[in-house]
């Protein structure tokens, strides 16, 4: 088993990206084709990971200043879940963030990921908002330390 974390490369890679952003995180919510994409997606960092040259996870690092970042987009392939993709390319995105010499992470948790982001060692700051008025999610954040 070869895991590899990247930027996707080609065409086909790109779309498959969008796609499993789409399927995982907008199309279980009724949203539209399209929706899975915003204007952050030409400055954000992407992450693709990638088990034997097939995609299993993906996310995108924002700056929101100099000192902090945050994580958006983070989804594992469905049936792929718990079986360590999502740590693995969560660890890649703090690695990157650290390297950029950012201090601080911030994301907004669904609800149902809270607690997996709590096991990577972020702490629950607030209730944030609620996405298309139905699902809560939550500011969490994290130092990052040498």
């Amino acid at each position: 088993m070869e895991i590899e974390i990247r930027l996707p490369k080609t065409e086909d890679e790109w779309e498959d990206y969008y796609d499993l952003r789409y399927r995982v995180l907008r199309q279980p919510l009724n949203q539209p084709r399209g929706s899975e994409k915003n204007d952050g997606d030409e400055d954000g960092i992407h992450f693709a990971l990638y088990e034997d040259k097939v995609l299993k996870a993906i996310a995108r690092l924002d700056e929101v200043d100099m000192d902090v970042c945050q994580t958006r987009f983070v989804a594992v392939e469905l049936g792929e879940q718990r079986k360590g993709f999502g740590k693995l390319i969560m660890y890649a995105l703090e690695h990157e963030a650290f390297e950029k010499e950012y201090r601080k992470i911030i994301l907004h948790a669904r609800d149902y990921a809270v607690d997996f982001y709590l096991e990577l060692g972020y702490t629950l700051v607030e209730p944030s908002y609620k996405l298309f008025d139905v699902l809560q999610h939550f500011l969490m954040e994290k130092e990052l330390e040498d």
